[in-house]
């Protein structure tokens, strides 16, 4: 019974977590203006990786607490993509993502070996726009505007995902995903934490 009752509290604090999860790089975003230092690329991919992993749990019938903040998290993606390509002068992309976005994620399922292999390759996929973002960095050596509470929150969620993982479903591929996932928002992290001590910018960049 307590088991199940600590497994409620955590479902719950993942899912109000991922409610404002991504509202401090917005505001941060409609503040400054700017897009230094956030990698479009690594935006995508993980878009794409949260449309896999809903589609997956969702065709194989999980708990829907263990997946219930996954629409949450790709409308705020969403909402950030829409700034981002604002911010950088290309808005006229946004139908195209839209298009790709929705045709794929209606593709996954039409054979089961589809979404299967698309799982297999989420951790990948996710691993990849970790590793665009923290390329992003590396080369600007400017964390610029990107929000150091939004990759904090993200880290948090996803360390609790191994545990309610292991509790419910003990599914391997999600429960490798969310192991490597949250070192590598704990990377990302660390890496734009030492960015706005370096960067020769940071005195004008106010704490998120």
């Amino acid at each position: 019974m307590q088991s199940e009752t600590l497994l409620h509290l955590v479902n719950f604090s993942i899912l109000l977590v991922c409610m404002v999860l991504k509202f401090p790089q917005i505001f941060v975003l409609l503040r400054a203006k700017s897009t230094t230092g956030i990698s479009l690329k690594s935006l995508v991919l993980e878009l794409i990786g949260y449309i896999v992993f809903i589609t997956y749990a969702m065709y194989y019938d999980y708990p829907s607490p263990t997946y219930l903040e996954y629409p949450i998290l790709i409308a705020q993606d969403a909402v950030l993509l829409l700034l981002i390509l604002f911010y950088s002068g290309r808005l006229q992309d946004s139908l195209v993502y839209g298009v790709i976005f929705v045709v794929g994620w209606r593709l996954l399922t039409v054979q089961k070996w589809i979404i299967d292999f698309a799982m297999s390759l989420c951790t990948l996929i996710s691993a990849a726009s970790k590793f665009a973002q923290l390329q992003c960095l590396w080369r600007s050596k400017d964390s610029g505007q990107v929000s150091a509470l939004t990759w904090a929150l993200a880290t948090y969620t996803c360390a609790t995902r191994i545990y309610t993982t292991i509790a419910t479903t003990g599914d391997m591929q999600v429960l490798v995903r969310f192991m490597v996932m949250t070192l590598l928002n704990l990377w990302v992290l660390l890496s734009v934490l030492h960015y706005r001590r370096t960067s020769p910018s940071r005195s004008s960049i106010k704490a998120d």
